[in-house]
C-alpha cells in the first residue's frame, strides 16, 4: 500500500481508545491522563518547528500500546506540526515487516516521516532503558522495571527515545 494513502486511511487516538468500552480503554485514557512530563521535555516538544507525521501500528488489547500511543497524543496536543494515524497491524504486517527487521511485526511500531512523507526514524515496542533491562538477564530488574513500565512510569522514556529520533 502507498505510505500517503495508508496514513491518510488511518484513524485518530480518540477513534482508537473508542474501540474499547471496557478496560483497555480506561487503561489508556489513564495513561494519558497520568502523563506529566518535565518542564525540559515540553519545552523539546514545543521547539519542533516541522511538521512530523507519525504513522502508528496500534492494537486497542496490548499493553505497549495502552502505555504508548498516549505518548505521542499528548504531543500532538502540544505541538500542532505533529500529526498521528494509527492502523491495524492486521492487514499492514508487509509493510511494518521491514522496520522490524522481517521478524513479526511489534507493537506499537511508530514510523516518523517529514511533510513530504521522508523516512524521520521509528519507536518499536518499548523505549531503549526498557529493552536493555531486558538484556541484563536480572529477573528481578526485569520484574521490577516491568511493573513500573506497565503502571506509566517510563512514558518520559518513550518521549526522550522519540525526541532523539527525531533530534529535537
Amino acid at each position: 500500500m502507498d505510505i500517503k494513502k495508508m496514513f491518510h486511511s488511518g484513524i485518530s487516538f480518540e477513534e482508537f481508545v473508542n474501540m474499547d468500552e471496557d478496560s483497555y480503554k480506561e487503561k489508556t485514557l489513564e495513561v494519558f491522563n497520568s502523563i506529566d512530563f518535565s518542564g525540559e521535555f515540553v519545552e523539546r516538544v514545543k521547539s519542533i518547528d516541522k511538521n512530523v507525521k507519525i504513522l502508528i501500528c496500534a492494537e486497542i488489547w496490548c499493553p505497549d500500546c495502552m502505555i504508548n500511543v498516549p505518548v505521542v497524543e499528548k504531543m500532538r496536543n502540544m505541538n500542532n506540526k505533529i500529526e498521528i494515524s494509527i492502523v491495524s497491524r492486521e492487514g499492514n504486517e508487509e509493510f511494518f515487516k521491514k522496520f522490524n527487521n522481517g521478524e513479526k511485526v511489534r507493537i506499537p511500531t511508530f514510523i516518523f516521516y517529514d511533510e513530504e512523507f521522508n523516512l524521520l526514524g521509528t519507536f518499536i515496542e518499548r523505549p531503549r532503558i526498557v529493552k536493555e533491562v531486558y538484556r541484563t538477564d536480572n529477573q528481578t530488574t526485569i520484574i521490577v522495571t516491568m511493573r513500573k513500565y506497565r503502571k506509566g512510569e517510563y512514558t518520559e522514556e518513550t518521549l526522550k527515545d522519540i525526541l532523539n529520533t527525531l533530534k529535537y
